[in-house]
């Protein structure tokens, strides 16, 4: 496999550990805040680390392993092999100049997706961009940003979209609002390159897309923009990622998972069926 697994393979890597280090840690009764001290860090690095959202040191883990009784020399090689794994460098290291941290994690939870169901208001979701709109998009947002930076962050919206084809591809369900069918970013023939794009991939057999028509009821549109993103291992939890200007959320309750995933069933009922949605994006390529 190419880099795109590579990736996510090492984000899933980080999960599996520090879902098997919480569950160490649980099983011996030790507090976040012991487990803190015996590797010289607070609670909520301890906490990070439960939730893979940081690096692990192996003499960190080698040291949280000897508290929870981990003294089994193959189990213990077996967690510290993971570490190694986990640490490994992903594509999307080489633009930490144009790419914030928060928005790194996502990059690694999308290429580690089996499933990602997204609702978009504004835009056309990433993975579905031209680069033509991906360029017109990002210029307009970030204003002030040098040609060469907006070019780098193009590439890595190109980057992304290989997850789309790759030899074991997500299963893509994406709802896309009308109103970002007819913003016209950069102009008729930039917007019509974009809908050619999105009917060439809604014929991609992982690809499912709908739009939901101008005037509906909004009833499963509440939240605005929202992903969830849906795991093949059964030891992960999936994350409802939810993006604001300068951060991003991840939400992995359950009860607030489940609810992102009814208002996803509410926007899919309110949406065209594929066969429908293509003919409205031809009908709208024409009006341009």
């Amino acid at each position: 496999m190419g880099t795109t697994q590579a990736g996510g393979g090492a984000t899933v890597r980080r999960l599996l550990l520090g879902s098997q280090l919480r569950k160490l840690r649980e099983s011996r009764g030790v507090s976040r805040e012991e487990a803190g001290y015996s590797i010289r860090a607070s609670e909520s690095k301890i906490s990070r680390m439960e939730l893979g959202r940081v690096g692990f040191k192996e003499r960190d883990v080698a040291d949280l392993l000897t508290l929870y009784g981990v003294d089994a020399e193959q189990e213990r090689a077996n967690v510290l092999g993971l570490v190694r794994e986990a640490n490994a460098t992903s594509w999307w290291h080489d633009y930490g100049d144009v790419l914030p941290a928060w928005f790194q994690n996502y990059l690694g939870l999308e290429e580690a997706a089996a499933e990602i169901l997204s609702y978009e208001v504004q835009f056309v979701h990433g993975l579905l961009q031209t680069a033509d709109y991906a360029r017109a998009v990002i210029a307009a947002g970030c204003h002030g940003l040098q040609d060469e930076e907006i070019e780098r962050r193009v590439e890595v919206r190109r980057k992304r979209q290989d997850l789309l084809t790759a030899e074991h591809p997500p299963e893509l369900l994406a709802v896309l609002d009308e109103a970002a069918l007819r913003r016209p970013w950069g102009g008729p023939e930039l917007m019509r390159g974009q809908l050619d794009r999105l009917l060439e991939l809604a014929e991609l057999p992982n690809v499912r897309l709908q739009v939901r028509p101008l005037g509906g009821a909004a009833l499963g549109a509440e939240s605005g923009a929202f992903s969830v993103l849906g795991f093949s291992e059964a030891e992960l939890a999936d994350v409802v990622y939810l993006e604001q200007f300068t951060t991003a959320l991840y939400v992995d309750k359950p009860a607030e998972v489940a609810s992102y995933r009814q208002a996803m069933d509410g926007l899919l009922a309110e949406s065209l069926e594929p066969g429908p949605t293509r003919d409205l994006l031809r009908s709208v390529r024409q009006e341009l």
